[in-house]
């Protein structure tokens, strides 16, 4: 194989996270794709941790069988994700969890896009419902001279993956079926 036909692996660190209101099944592809950035959370998070997803599994052991158990999937589970960003004016992270306080605000679907060292997408990862959960404001040290981070936990109700441009047409194409489907 030629080194100019290597396929490496792609750096972490270049990477877009964008939150969208959650008021229909496509909504949060719809936002992105009439590109309306009012109810959208935007932002250069540092890091995104969390794009776990885990098979719980059930475990028998029939009798007369004693060299081996069986296990059977039952439920998936996604891991909580984890957003850390430098402390801005714009407190949009500590809006969204304190609106839930006053019932003024919505889940929130998410894109996560990986960009490859083009910066062209590589993967995008889909959550459905976000919901936050524990919000960490920045920790505070007259001796330290560091950047004030904050950072927000969600929950969430699913992680779809899509890989490359093919997946990004695949959602906009659904985006594009759920607006007609208004009409």
């Amino acid at each position: 194989m030629a080194i100019g036909d290597r396929d490496d692996p792609v750096n972490g660190f270049n990477f877009a996270i964008s939150l969208m209101e959650s008021s229909s099944p496509a909504a949060g592809v719809t936002t992105l794709v009439l590109n309306t950035l009012t109810d959208n959370i935007e932002g250069g998070f540092n890091e995104c941790s969390g794009l776990d997803v885990m098979l719980e599994v059930e475990e028998f052991k029939p009798g007369g069988v004693n060299d081996r158990v069986l296990k059977f999937p039952t439920r998936v589970s996604y891991g909580k994700l984890v957003l850390k960003k430098g402390l801005v004016k714009d407190q949009a992270l500590m809006k969204w969890i304190a609106g839930f306080a006053e019932g003024k605000v919505k889940r929130r679907d998410g894109l996560i896009t990986l960009l490859d060292a083009k910066r062209e997408t590589h993967t995008v990862w889909k959550f459905k419902r976000g919901l936050p959960v524990k919000y960490t404001g920045p920790r505070l040290n007259a001796t330290d001279n560091s950047v004030a981070f904050e950072s927000i936990e969600i929950e969430h109700e699913g992680l779809e993956l899509m890989s490359g441009a093919s997946g990004l047409t695949r959602a906009i194409r659904s985006a594009a079926d759920g607006i007609a489907s208004l009409f």
